[in-house]
């Protein structure tokens, strides 16, 4: 059931939102030469996938976790984007694809070793990362990899369609900051 709420959402989100995701490319385009940006991530059951996001840094930050990264590679727009969660819009085609869900543990980098460490003793990877989820509505990022994977797996467990709705709720409404830059 929550695939399909997940593919609706994603469809309609993408259709109705297409002119608001136009405008930020543009917008993007001035900002950095290139609106989108795409890295691998560990996906379900550890298999990769290519996440795609709008891009809030300079196009020469290394390829690390949002924490690792310097606060000043972060541009005005960018800023705009990760403040309004903006950033995120373009993974609904994660989603779409089957790739993501809405709800569910945000997908990490595979050079982040302690992180799958921790989320393959919790069996994390035995479901689709999420754009949100208990993690960032309550402002856990992946600096704290052991707490991260709790946490996610504690969200798994009690994942029903009361609690996804919540958890998009609170995140469209602005609760949770996302990963932090140093």
């Amino acid at each position: 059931m929550i695939r399909l709420f997940d593919l609706v959402f994603a469809f309609f989100g993408l259709v109705i939102g297409f002119p608001v995701l136009l405008l930020l490319v543009i917008i993007g385009f001035f900002d950095t030469g290139s609106p989108l940006f795409f890295q691998e991530r560990v996906g379900r059951n550890k298999k990769a996938f290519t996440l795609v996001k709008f891009r809030t840094m300079r196009k020469d930050t290394a390829s690390v976790a949002s924490h690792l990264a310097s606060a000043s590679s972060i541009t005005k727009f960018g800023h705009f984007l990760r403040r309004t969660k903006l950033d995120e819009l373009p993974q609904l085609w994660n989603v779409l694809k089957g790739e993501m869900s809405l709800v569910g543990p945000r997908p990490g980098l595979f050079n982040q070793e302690e992180l799958t460490e921790a989320r393959e003793k919790y069996n994390v990877f035995d479901v689709r990362p999420g754009i949100t989820g208990l993690a960032q509505v309550n402002e856990i990022d992946m600096s704290t990899p052991e707490l991260l994977a709790q946490t996610d797996a504690k969200m798994i467990n009690s994942l029903n369609l009361t609690a996804y709705f919540r958890y998009i709720f609170l995140t469209v409404t602005g609760k949770g900051s996302g990963d932090r830059v140093k």
